[in-house]
């Protein structure tokens, strides 16, 4: 069936970090984006947090690490512990120049600065408080219904990207499958002002009763994830800071917050990236454990290969489909990669009445010639 014209070449649903990336990177092409976005403004409320090397790599290959990189807290080493007792750091100033840091910047800060750069192009809309209602696949188009402003609305546009999060509507619309699932790890994490001695590093506590990390933060904050042995419904900061405090011995009662929430952790991914002209990126495409921070770099690092195949499958219209089908096939064996390396990270940190043999390997982690390849591993290289 043939319709119209398409109103644009590209319709992505979802205005997070990896939609509001693919947005860019595909207005940068000449492709005419519109981008389609529930939320009226950016949530602040801070989720992610680490920008990995290939993620500022990528950044710079489109003149916009910069950005990232002034507004952000370089962290370029991480202390291990095992309960109290320092065992090592592990280094990332070895890794390639002139990103041999993880780059820690809260979300919402991240959002942005993507949502600056994507209005600077005039072949970008973004539209806010828009949500999607219904797809409707056709042989050279798709149709998206959306509500907005209490009206509903149809755009048709050459492809439709879906990068609106793990319960992703694009998907389920579209009929794709996806597998997996949850772990049993669940975690506590806040925000507060910064009473250590790490200054611009981070900690690692394997401690007996569950994990902590400690992650710097820009202004002279610092953010607390504690492992917790069931998930937190209502949390509040009088829980984590007995945590910290009953594990580390280390007072956070004095310090001012700003953020507190509660989370568990899933493995999910989706069955295929494209059926038909629905294409899927970022959570909608695959969900790995948030600890060790790779999930949105991973989803940009999924929508950079996804660019690159739009723009090749503009170019050779006839091989659009194997294209496309490559370029899942990919990136769906990157995310089983990233999965596996997060699921290392989970389980070096779960509680342990025996913690003997998990000790032993972190110490060769930390201080053998595996130190140089495990911050390979946690900078993401070698996807």
């Amino acid at each position: 069936m043939r319709n119209s014209a398409p109103d644009q070449d590209i319709c992505i649903i979802g205005a997070g970090p990896v939609g509001l990336y693919l947005a860019g990177l595909l207005g940068s092409m000449d492709f005419t984006v519109t981008v389609l976005e529930q939320k009226t403004s950016i949530d602040h409320h801070s989720k992610s947090l680490g920008i990995h090397p290939v993620s500022l790599e990528l950044f710079d290959d489109i003149g916009i690490a910069d950005r990232f990189t002034e507004a952000g807290q370089p962290i370029k080493k991480g202390h291990a512990f095992i309960d109290h007792k320092k065992m090592g750091t592990i280094s990332f100033e070895s890794c390639p120049k002139p990103f041999n840091y993880i780059l820690a910047l809260p979300q919402y800060r991240t959002e942005e600065i993507l949502e600056d750069w994507c209005r600077t192009f005039d072949n970008i809309t973004i539209q806010r408080g828009a949500s999607l209602a219904s797809i409707e696949q056709l042989d050279d188009s798709v149709n998206v219904g959306y509500k907005i402003d209490g009206k509903t609305e149809v755009k048709r546009a050459k492809y439709l990207v879906g990068c609106d999060g793990k319960d992703s509507k694009v998907r389920n619309l579209a009929r794709i499958k996806i597998e997996g699932e949850a772990y049993p790890d669940t975690y506590i994490m806040g925000d507060y002002s910064d009473n250590t001695d790490f200054g611009p590093d981070a900690a690692v506590y394997l401690h007996r009763d569950g994990l902590i990390e400690s992650f710097p933060l820009p202004d002279s904050r610092r953010r607390w994830v504690v492992k917790t042995d069931s998930y937190i419904r209502n949390p509040d900061r009088n829980l984590l800071d007995n945590l910290v405090s009953n594990r580390l011995r280390h007072d956070l009662s004095g310090q001012n917050n700003s953020m507190i929430s509660s989370f568990g952790v899933q493995h999910q991914q989706a069955e295929t990236l494209n059926k038909g002209r629905v294409l899927l990126a970022g959570d909608s495409a695959h969900v790995v454990s948030p600890i060790g921070g790779q999930g949105m770099n991973l989803g940009w690092i999924t929508a950079s290969n996804l660019s690159e195949s739009l723009s090749a499958a503009r170019k050779n219209q006839g091989h659009a489909g194997p294209i496309l089908t490559s370029f899942s096939k990919v990136s769906l064996s990157i995310a089983k990669t990233v999965a596996r390396r997060a699921e290392l990270n989970m389980w070096l940190g779960r509680k342990r009445s025996f913690p003997l043999f998990r000790n032993l390997i972190a110490r060769m982690i930390v201080n053998t010639p595996l130190q140089r390849k495990m911050a390979r591993m946690f900078t993401m290289r070698g996807l």
